[in-house]
């Protein structure tokens, strides 16, 4: 004579929440393992020239930038040496 366990006493399948809606910690981790493959493997890997054009709008862009940076910086320091200066008044 065999019986059924009813579904209070089957065990829990990891990563499987329970009637409460909760996972235990290493079933939130592995749950948490499992997302993160199946999002590794939707990652396209770019083609060859695909990669060098983004590169190159990478460089370009952090060019613009450092040409914006180094103009305000030269900016403000110019009219903070104008106001600060003592302009030589004795």
């Amino acid at each position: 004579m065999t019986q059924t366990l009813e579904a209070e006493e089957q065990p829990a399948r990891i990563g499987v929440p329970s009637k409460d809606g909760k996972r235990g910690f290493f079933g939130a981790v592995i749950l948490y393992i499992r997302q993160v493959i199946g999002e590794l493997r939707k990652v396209v890997k770019p083609t060859r020239g695909e990669l060098f054009k983004m590169t190159g709008i990478v460089l370009a862009f952090v060019a613009v930038m450092i040409l914006l940076i180094t103009g305000l910086d030269l900016l403000f320091g110019s009219l903070s040496s104008l106001v600060f200066s003592s302009g030589g008044e004795q």
